[in-house]
């Protein structure tokens, strides 16, 4: 007979911090015993069986905003029945019921040695958010040994900048956009752009800081004759040549290859079954070229590459041997849609989405299940949002991609002309939704919004984060932190771990991120033993605002 299961009632304790036992009353034969457990021993116990069934969600309470007792009796009253739940059905399962971590677990004793606290068990009334984010995350597998994590960002060469002008000691590595392949499998340059390369790159060097300065290849739009420039070993010679001869001319610490995306259409470009294969041929002969001493790294979705079957390789292992870094580009989720969702989830956090695998979490859990190692995985980070013509009050989740991997694929809107930019803010054009594909996509100008922050003339387009500052919806605090400002309101979305605005009388939502969510990105990659994170990027921050609270989070 099994025993009987229930959890009617709880006690907090204060040590370390306050947080939640739920007591597990355990009645056999007439016996009865009391268990108290954290919510953080159920996770432990799952993770020890291994168990195919369902505990609560973790809520992630370092994004409560504004604690309240009410939050807490929420949550209580949802893990007790899901907790209860849990435990019936391991008792009523004959591979599970006799296991002795199990039988541990129900018996009176306390049965786990002293751990550090776990934000999950906290009292979510007590504990204050910024409170939440200086306890370290809590990483799900064994974390990677992993050097001092890396900050970088992209730095787009028609950002404007003065490349003389840059704190390089806030970046250990700049990617320089954008070059692309021609149809002579050669790089070409924008007018202007490789001059503005080599005075980075002379100016990084000359500051003493150790910035390294790396030129990314392709981008959104620029992969017209990636799949011909690879596929062909006399292609590939020719690339490889051109790519060398830029490195030396330039003085660069190596190459970023940003093909969105082998053996799929992209932004429209030809493209092969034999990408992938093609690619990883590129690679070897890359860094048969380049040595051991350069950087060679490649910005990806969320999945890696297609492979010939139109799905995604399951063992990268050969292609992580010859790259010093993967750029995941965890953004571009979800775009501009009258059911907005967050533009770069941390995880499924609330066990909702519809798209589970686009996400900060699930990228590192896809990428190392394959064969490439998490302190070679670089976290790529928004420094922009999008604008929706929307009503709603809170986020939607991610869409399904369909089954021939369309995810991959991203129309984009046209730009919005200033003859057209008054009607269009009537009825904006719906852009198609964006998925597993964080793309690097020229912005939009960055135009002075009204003074009451009136965000209607940027529908359906991204918006740097410097351009949301800048038009009063959001307002710098003295502490770094930002909040609502100009008639705009300030939620968060606690299952991607992500802030939004909304102004239901302008019919505008914002879906952005901020020092906030970049801290527990951050914390997130460095807990895992990732190599570090990368911006898209730079010119969009608020000064340095956001770039300084990301390498806080990482340790330096």
């Amino acid at each position: 007979m099994a025993p009987l299961i229930a959890i009617n009632n709880h006690t907090t304790a204060s040590a370390p911090r306050p947080h939640i036992l739920y007591n597990v009353q355990v009645t056999l034969s007439r016996k009865h015993t009391v268990a108290p457990r954290r919510y953080s021993q159920f996770v432990a116990l799952h993770e020890t069986l291994k168990d195919p069934f369902t505990l609560p969600p973790k809520r992630l309470l370092a994004t409560t905003f504004i604690p309240s007792a009410w939050v807490d009796d929420a949550l209580i009253a949802e893990r007790k029945a899901g907790l209860t739940q849990y435990l019936s059905d391991l008792l009523q399962s004959p591979d599970y019921k006799d296991a002795p971590a199990l039988l541990a677990f129900l018996s009176a004793d306390d049965i786990l040695a002293p751990r550090k606290f776990d934000v999950e068990d906290a009292v979510p009334s007590t504990l204050s958010r910024k409170a939440a984010l200086d306890i370290d995350l809590t990483s799900d597998g064994d974390a990677e040994a992993a050097a001092t994590p890396i900050a970088a960002a992209y730095y787009p060469d028609w950002a404007g900048l003065t490349p003389e002008n840059i704190d390089f000691s806030k970046f250990d590595i700049l990617f320089f956009a954008f070059a692309t392949p021609n149809s002579s499998s050669q790089l070409s340059f924008g007018s202007g752009s490789q001059a503005i390369l080599k005075r980075l790159a002379t100016a990084a060097h000359k500051s003493g800081k150790g910035t390294k300065v790396v030129l990314s290849i392709g981008g959104w739009g620029g992969c017209q004759y990636f799949s011909s420039s690879v596929g062909t070993s006399a292609n590939r010679a020719k690339l490889v040549s051109s790519i060398q001869s830029v490195i030396n001319s330039n003085g660069l610490d190596g190459i970023d290859i940003d093909w969105e995306y082998p053996n799929s259409p992209g932004a429209g470009q030809p493209y092969s079954s034999a990408d992938a294969a093609n690619l990883l041929s590129f690679f070897k002969s890359l860094r048969s070229a380049l040595g051991t001493s350069k950087i060679i790294s490649a910005a990806v979705p969320h999945l890696p590459w297609l492979g010939s079957n139109g799905s995604p390789l399951k063992d990268v292992s050969a292609y992580a041997a010859q790259l010093t870094y993967v750029n995941i580009m965890n953004y571009d989720v979800w775009g501009a849609s009258s059911n907005p969702g967050p533009n770069a989830p941390l995880g499924n956090l609330c066990g909702t989405s519809k798209q589970p695998q686009a996400s900060a979490q699930a990228a590192l859990a896809q990428w190392k299940a394959a064969g490439f190692p998490a302190s070679k995985l670089l976290l790529g980070l928004p420094l922009y949002g999008y604008v929706s013509k929307s009503t709603k009050t809170g986020l939607t989740g991610s869409l399904l991609p369909s089954p021939d991997m369309l995810l991959l694929q991203k129309t984009e809107l046209p730009p919005v002309s200033e003859s057209t930019k008054e009607s269009s803010a009537e009825d904006p054009a719906e852009p198609d939704m964006h998925f597993l594909n964080g793309s690097h996509a020229h912005p939009k100008e960055v135009k002075t919004a009204a003074a009451n922050a009136n965000l209607q003339s940027w529908w359906g387009q991204q918006i740097p984060f410097n351009a949301i500052v800048k038009s009063g919806a959001l307002v710098k605090h003295s502490d770094g932190t930002y909040g609502e400002g100009g008639g705009f309101k300030m939620g968060w979305d606690d299952c991607s771990d992500t802030p939004f605005l909304f102004n239901t009388a302008q019919q505008t939502v914002v879906t952005y991120d901020d020092t906030w969510s970049l801290t527990d990105k951050a914390k997130f990659a460095k807990s895992n033993g990732m190599a570090g994170c990368f911006t898209w990027s730079l010119d969009q921050d608020d000064g340095l605002t956001l770039q300084n609270a990301i390498r806080k989070s990482l340790g330096k």
